[in-house]
């Protein structure tokens, strides 16, 4: 929330060279890594300026005057505990002098910088680190050090450890300022939020509506009307805005804050784990309705945070498990990707993965969270796009433990522990997977119901029964292909040119069309679910899915930005919003 205090630093500079700001938004960024136990969270906001030129609406943008452009970029991550900025020499763009400015933690700052005209050699001796920041020593992004680099101090105050959880339920007030278009403008507002320690999550800018002269400026910061501190800085802001509104809170789909509360709607499922249709394998068998009531009791009494109870397979359950392992062995080494069969030799080595018993949950869960922070968390059956999507923002998987009937051991109309454990769950031991089904899952967070079902379809045609193009040839990454022997070689094989997307005269697809991975586009693609798949989303890599998905994600017209906090497991939104509809029972 104080890297808007560092707006103050930036604007002055603004100020005194006589250039001003053309538009603003923030917006909470994922460029860091976010994931993982033994790496820096980034727990904060990030805010950028970039060219007058450039179309991305989700930065600050400023222009300055004489057709001179500074491009600079600000973020902060306040346990990281670096306290200058960092200051980049980059590229000319539009003929204009670029300079790219990472603003983490501060505590001075010198009003003599001139972004035109610095060299190197000018500044080493101003900034070079002192006894009291120890810290300054060495300039952590990521994980590496970058040599290239002028320290800067800025006048934020050093804040001790940002607890996610304890700021989860803090008041949030929006307001609307409108301002004159002039030079300082921004600086002399922002300087009070400073002066009356409010602290500001995030602001956007645009211009008054057939007034080219005014600007209007939507703030949300923390605290509520009628704390002493917001009424000081409403009053004073008052007599600086030509108009100030305190705006209501949007109203939004319930969506989890902390990871406990995925509990609420864990059992939120669409059957009982035991409402066998009429057509399932399994409707006449009373003692596998039996067997399944049992296992959904069990999903239903866990609690996140508690120990997964290990699970009694029976000798019938053990060989349905081996007559698929033996299936897919095969198809898996011939046409799965690379981070598939290197995660599933991991698999092997550390959870006892085999043919010859089914893994548990509880030692698969405890080896992902220390691999890539994910974890399993069992439920009874089913649970709807919206409930499951959230789930991955939390970086969990909700996970089935019952299995398929034995009568068909190679065939099941629903997800089952076949399906999560060959065809998920290896894949959630890579990095690049994890993140791209989170950026899925934190999208998913307040969305609309127009939105949830785009994201649904773009996690089917990806995280389900997405391609990826390895060594020249097409490799499944989808849990939806890595479980079905049938579908992965259908999807996976090679095709010589005459054969094209045809579909059968039963209606059964007889060879798929192939698309290049664009989420947009996958968006929009229905699908079926009860035959092969007619059409196939491609991506370069997992790490080309990853941005592209996150690209796609940021551009969704979202009620809020969310950041996860691995440290607290609980998410950060970025402006006040109140969970209203839909709201779990319990709750």
């Amino acid at each position: 929330g104080r890297a808007f205090n560092e707006m103050a630093a930036g604007s002055r500079w603004l100020t005194k060279n006589n250039k001003k700001f053309c538009s603003v938004r923030t917006r909470i960024d994922h460029d860091a890594p976010i994931h993982s136990t033994n790496l820096p969270q980034p727990q904060l906001p990030i805010f950028r300026f970039l060219p007058k030129t450039t179309t991305t609406m989700t930065m600050i943008m400023m222009h300055a005057r004489g057709g001179r452009l500074a491009k600079l970029n600000a973020s902060i991550s306040n346990n990281l505990n670096p306290t200058r900025w960092q200051i980049h020499r980059d590229k000319n763009v539009a003929g204009g002098i670029v300079n790219d400015i990472s603003a983490l933690r501060f505590s001075t700052s010198p009003d003599y910088l001139n972004y035109e005209t610095w060299h190197r050699s000018n500044y080493e001796d101003a900034v070079r680190p002192s006894s009291k920041h120890p810290s300054d020593h060495a300039v952590v992004n990521g994980s590496r050090n970058d040599s290239n680099v002028i320290p800067w101090r800025s006048s934020a105050t050093a804040n001790s450890h940002y607890d996610g959880r304890a700021l989860l339920e803090l008041p949030r007030t929006s307001v609307l300022m409108e301002l004159s278009d002039r030079v300082g403008a921004l600086h002399d507002v922002l300087k009070y939020y400073w002066k009356y320690d409010v602290n500001i999550t995030r602001i956007e800018s645009r211009p008054v509506q057939n007034n080219s002269t005014k600007f209007d400026f939507f703030v949300d910061f923390h605290g509520k009307v009628g704390d002493p501190n917001v009424n000081a800085l409403l009053n004073t802001l008052k007599g600086m805005t030509d108009k100030l509104l305190v705006l209501d809170e949007k109203e939004v789909h319930w969506f989890p804050r902390h990871i406990s509360e995925l509990d609420l709607i864990a059992n939120r499922t669409l059957d009982a784990g035991t409402d066998l249709q009429a057509d399932h394998p399994g409707f006449k068998d009373a003692e596998y309705r039996k067997r399944r009531a049992h296992l959904a009791q069990v999903a239903l009494q866990y609690r996140i945070g508690q120990d997964i109870p290990l699970t009694e397979y029976s000798a019938a359950e053990v060989e349905t498990w081996g007559v698929v392992w033996d299936k897919m062995e095969y198809l898996l080494e011939k046409y799965a990707c690379k981070e598939y069969k290197k995660s599933m030799n991991l698999m092997k080595k550390h959870c006892d993965y085999n043919r010859n018993e089914i893994p548990q949950l509880s030692s698969i869960s405890s080896f992902l969270q220390l691999q890539t922070n994910f974890r399993l968390r069992p439920v009874a059956g089913l649970i709807s796009s919206r409930d499951f999507l959230n789930g991955l923002a939390f970086r969990t998987f909700f996970c089935t433990q019952y299995i398929r009937h034995p009568s068909m051991p190679l065939y099941t109309p629903e997800p089952d522990i076949c399906h999560e454990l060959l065809g998920h769950v290896p894949m959630f031991a890579d990095r690049d997977f994890c993140d791209f089904s989170q950026e899925i899952g934190l999208a998913s967070l307040g969305a609309s119901e127009e939105d949830v079902l785009k994201l649904a379809r773009c996690y089917w045609h990806s995280v389900e029964f997405g391609l990826c193009r390895e060594d020249g040839k097409n490799k499944a990454y989808g849990a939806g292909l890595l479980s079905s022997f049938g579908e992965l070689e259908y999807a996976c094989k090679e095709r010589g040119p005459d054969e094209v997307p045809s579909i059968g005269e039963d209606g059964t697809p007889t060879c798929p069309e192939i698309k290049p991975w664009d989420p947009a586009v996958a968006a929009a693609q229905d699908f079926p679910i009860t035959t092969y798949q007619p059409v196939y989303f491609l991506a370069e890599s997992l790490q080309d899915a990853k941005v592209k998905m996150r690209k796609y994600c940021e551009d969704l017209p979202r009620p809020f930005f969310a950041l996860y906090n691995a440290q607290t497991e609980s998410v950060h939104i970025d402006r006040p919003v109140r969970r209203c509809v839909g709201v779990p029972e319990s709750s």
